[in-house]
């Protein structure tokens, strides 16, 4: 199956954050009710071609802040080599974290941000195939041994991936403004340039659309974490009326040609013939 084009119609919900009244969020449901899930060991090609059992964790993680690296800080200091197949035999920050390298527009003595080293050509991470304690992100791993959600011990950019949470400042006619927070899919385009040169991608890739729940169910801790618990309640409240909406509309001819709009291409392409087309509504 092939991966679905970048640019397709989209169906999106708006609704007021009852958190906060000045912040307004704005969801893809053609996203979030889509079935992608992670196949992460389980079909996920890696981004590049000769690193196939990379997934996407190659070219190491980037913090995005203080907190986010002082929470990876703490996992680190509980790991041990009998889990970490790349431990470097100490805890320190540099042992497994370095600057990264600056763009070369950046004007001279630009601040460096912090990201995971790179050993070998992945993430210092990422436990290789064939480590006695298994393959994939130690810190994922060391989560799920904890009994606690992974979103809380990775860093932003991994557990994040592939939703996109955006930020944007609308001003009204009479002069006023909200702060517009955009829940939606993380594509090629937001690695940037690079993201087009890619060998393999998930989100719009019918190989990664096998989910038996809809992404705002599956990340239902990640999207809550993003959003908010009273926030994430709304969404599912649209989520679910959104796929009794793509049922009826499976019915008749005249429905079925709106699937395009309210259902992930992806999703649509890799149902098996007869199958429903998206993840089903709970039962009242």
């Amino acid at each position: 199956m092939a991966e679905t084009p970048l640019d397709i119609a989209r169906t999106w919900v708006e609704f007021d954050d009852p958190a906060n009244g000045d912040q307004r969020f704005r969801c893809d449901l053609t996203w979030l009710t889509s079935s992608w899930t992670c196949v992460f060991g389980a079909g996920c090609r890696g981004i590049y071609s000769d690193r196939p059992d990379d997934g996407c964790c190659t070219l190491g993680a980037h913090f995005s802040d203080s907190k986010d690296l002082k929470r990876v800080k703490k996992v680190v200091r509980e790991l041990t080599a009998q889990e970490w197949q790349l431990h470097p035999g100490t805890t320190a920050t540099s042992a497994w974290s370095e600057p990264e390298e600056l763009d070369p527009d950046d004007p001279p003595g630009s601040p460096r941000a912090t990201k995971t080293q790179v050993v070998d050509g992945g993430c210092i991470f990422l436990n290789r195939p064939g480590f006695a304690a298994g393959p994939g992100c130690v810190l994922h791993q060391h989560a799920v041994r904890a009994g606690v959600p992974p979103h809380t011990t990775k860093p932003d950019v991994c557990w994040q991936l592939p939703t996109r949470r955006g930020y944007r400042t609308v001003e009204r006619t009479d002069g006023t403004s909200y702060l517009e927070i955009s829940i939606g899919e993380y594509d090629r385009r937001g690695w940037g340039a690079g993201g087009h040169d890619l060998d393999w991608y998930c989100s719009a890739n019918t190989e990664a659309h096998v989910g038996r729940e809809p992404v705002y169910r599956s990340l239902r801790d990640e999207l809550t974490e993003l959003m908010g618990p009273a926030a994430y309640a709304e969404l599912v409240i649209r989520g679910e009326a959104h796929l009794h909406l793509v049922r009826s509309a499976q019915r008749t001819p005249a429905g079925r040609a709106l699937l395009p709009l309210l259902v992930h291409p992806a999703t649509l392409a890799a149902a098996p013939p007869g199958r429903p087309r998206a993840p089903r509504p709970r039962k009242a």
